[in-house]
């Protein structure tokens, strides 16, 4: 007779090899493993305090008062203006790329709470979080609203028998349900992420790997560009590219007034904010100083951080 002492996670699975069979526990009688709750694990609390950091999602409330950010899993809220981060969304769980709804009453942002990145919304003061989507394979990320604050897109992330897969944009109700698949991803290896609304609604942006073929390779060419800016018509289902070329283009952001869309490429192997005047077509370099895209690099949760433009459509915080 062999026994031994289990731990419960999802179900209890009890072998007894003498007398060869299985019993299988009901899951109601077994508690469901919490990201936050962990059981008999060893946990020491730090302070660390700080009044900066790197690789942030940034989004700004549509009354242009106050930035959401995340930082090393939590999500906090400042005064646009500057002073003390008050914290949102924190704990063991990872929090990160926060985004205010178009009416400013909710912030919709991804989370591991429940065992895998689901999409999740909270009231705008941090009270209320709860999750929208409830994937336990086929995981979200990268949320952003629909101008009516009604519905919520983001990327569902496909593994792949040889690789970590690639990415579709679903859309999903603000009161959850299944979700509707918006793009099919072209096949297992190359990447698509990133989406956002255009302010009238009509369209969805998102970044997808363009190099050719069907497998991935990290020896891919920056310079000759390897992301291109896509956008999905909602009244036709059409998908045109939008911007390509040399230094690839990613994160799509459009001004509140969509007149403009922000984004980021490669100028050489700096990465750089440019922005489209989506009417002339006219490109201008913004600023060439950023940290370094992901490009090359399985970007699950999106290619760079998420910025954000103030309402007067003149400024971008990032």
């Amino acid at each position: 007779m062999f026994t031994s002492k289990l731990t419960p996670i999802y179900a209890a699975i009890v072998l007894s090899l003498g007398m060869n069979t299985i019993s299988i526990a009901a899951e109601d009688d077994v508690t469901k493993w919490q990201v936050n709750s962990p059981e008999n694990a060893p946990l020491q609390q730090i302070d660390i305090n700080v009044t900066e950091g790197t690789w942030m999602n940034v989004n700004v409330s549509p009354d242009g008062k106050h930035i959401v950010f995340d930082l090393l899993g939590d999500i906090y809220q400042m005064p646009i203006s500057g002073g003390e981060a008050k914290p949102l969304a924190q704990g063991i769980a990872w929090q990160m790329q926060p985004v205010y709804s178009p009416d400013g009453k909710y912030i919709a942002f991804t989370s591991d709470e429940d065992g895998g990145d689901n999409i999740w919304i909270m009231d705008a003061d941090g009270s209320n979080p709860h999750p929208v989507t409830k994937e336990t394979f086929r995981l979200l990320n990268s949320p952003a609203w629909s101008p009516d604050s009604q519905y919520l897109v983001a990327r569902k992330h496909y593994t792949g028998t040889r690789s970590l897969g690639a990415g579709e944009v679903w859309m999903y109700h603000l009161a959850g349900g299944e979700g509707v698949k918006l793009t099919e991803r072209p096949n297992e290896q190359k990447d698509l992420g990133e989406p956002a609304y255009s302010p009238d609604g009509r369209y969805i942006y998102f970044s997808q790997d363009a190099t050719p073929g069907k497998t991935f390779h990290y020896s891919k060419d920056s310079v000759k560009g390897i992301y291109k800016i896509k956008r999905y018509d909602t009244q036709t289902g059409d998908i045109e590219v939008l911007i390509e070329g040399t230094g690839g283009a990613i994160r799509p952001t459009p001004s509140p007034d969509g007149k403009t869309l922000a984004y980021i490429k490669r100028d050489g192997f700096q990465s750089t904010l440019y922005s489209l005047d989506l009417k002339s077509g006219a490109e201008t370099k913004l600023y060439d100083k950023l940290d370094r895209d992901m490009q090359e690099t399985w970007a699950i949760h999106g290619v760079y951080p998420t910025m954000s433009w103030i309402k007067d459509n003149k400024h971008i915080v990032f």
